[in-house]
């Protein structure tokens, strides 16, 4: 029995092809520009939160700025240290649960949860950096009456989604003001 081997011409084109496609794939995913999301990096060291500051995307958005290295002060923050360099008003946070969608006996088989969250931003000086923003999410929930219990836990758990995603919407138009 012959086995046949390629010659030697054939497998030497073959392995340089192989190198060559190698050498190709590993400089495309050198240069591709790939980088990893960094802190955000403010133009102020801290922040007074002000208006609605009791409200869960509120207490939530005071936690990410500590987070993120800021100082943050509130109502409840006492006035004898240096004054906040800016002044975050939350102007809006509201929840509202709509029902969209009814069967021909008139049960609600559809919701849409909204959060709607209004700020500015402003110097300690009263310079308007970023003026009357209006951010609103929406998420649809389907209902169910035998399943109260869980699409309440639901609920809970897409509201908790919204305020985070609108805590780093926020972080990140603060972050974007490079002056004061």
């Amino acid at each position: 029995m012959q086995v046949h081997r390629p010659s030697t011409n054939t497998a030497t084109r073959r392995r340089a092809l192989q190198q060559l496609a190698a050498g190709v794939a590993l400089i495309g995913l050198s240069g591709c520009g790939y980088k990893l999301r960094q802190a955000p990096k403010f133009a102020f060291d801290s922040v007074r939160i002000a208006g609605n500051e009791s409200t869960p995307v509120s207490r939530e958005l005071r936690s990410a700025l500590l987070a993120n290295g800021l100082q943050v002060l509130t109502t409840a923050t006492p006035a004898a240290g240096a004054p906040a360099q800016v002044v975050l008003t939350v102007v809006t946070d509201q929840r509202e649960r709509v029902a969209v969608g009814q069967t021909a006996a008139g049960q609600v088989r559809e919701l849409q949860l909204r959060t709607r969250f209004t700020f500015r931003l402003r110097t300690a000086a009263d310079k308007e950096l970023i003026e009357d923003t209006e951010l609103l999410l929406e998420r649809d929930l389907s209902f169910s009456e035998t399943a109260v219990l869980s699409k309440d836990a639901e609920e809970a758990l897409l509201y908790r989604d919204m305020a985070t995603d609108l805590v780093q919407q926020v972080v990140r138009r603060l972050a974007a003001v490079k002056s004061l």
